[in-house]
């Protein structure tokens, strides 16, 4: 069974930081495009940042020079790390697993994210 696991999550103040982490199991994630999507209440989901197999990155312009994305094959885990964050960024934050090969893909459960003074 595939499993996709968040976790970091959590209430912080503007300007502070948070690492999500997102936890494979089921699955080689070295063989799936990796992805950090994030829906505000009353929001669509929307994509937040992509690393793909090859490792290239890819950022919404809203998170571009704050949030660094990155993936441990090793670990079958991806990271999001967000720094300087800012209200706007409360969200519930999901990871999604494309497979290359196929069109398998599956989202984890989601973790909060709220900041605010």
């Amino acid at each position: 069974q595939v499993q996709l696991v968040e976790s970091g999550g959590g209430f912080v103040q503007p300007g502070r930081s948070l690492r999500l982490s997102c936890a494979a199991s089921g699955i080689s994630s070295n063989m799936y495009h990796m992805s950090w999507h994030r829906q505000a209440p009353g929001m669509q989901r929307e994509l937040v940042a992509i690393i793909l197999t090859t490792g290239t990155t890819n950022y919404a312009d809203a998170v571009k020079g704050r949030f660094t994305m990155s993936r441990d094959n090793a670990k079958n885990t991806v990271y999001l790390q967000m720094n300087s964050l800012k209200p706007e960024d409360t969200a519930v934050y999901y990871c999604f697993a494309k497979y290359t090969l196929g069109p398998e893909f599956y989202w984890g459960e989601g973790t909060q994210v709220t900041v605010s003074s």
